[in-house]
């Protein structure tokens, strides 16, 4: 039997969703192991002068504390 858990967090780039998640599942991955999946929750993004500056996203993260 296994456990996981889940946290949830944000994380943003001025390149596009796909770097905001990839930023986020990094930054996770320095302080939490095993992880495994990751949902994105929301998508938002900044603007400026009718320019997107900023992509964020909120994630839903799981990852395995015991096997």
């Amino acid at each position: 039997m296994s456990v996981a858990k889940v946290i949830e967090i944000s994380a943003e780039s001025t390149k596009g969703f796909e770097a905001a998640i990839q930023e986020g599942i990094q930054r996770a991955g320095e302080t939490v192991q095993n992880i495994k999946s990751a949902w994105v929750k929301e998508q938002q993004v900044l603007v400026q002068d009718n320019n997107v500056v900023n992509y964020r996203v909120n994630m839903m993260v799981t990852f395995v504390v015991s096997e």
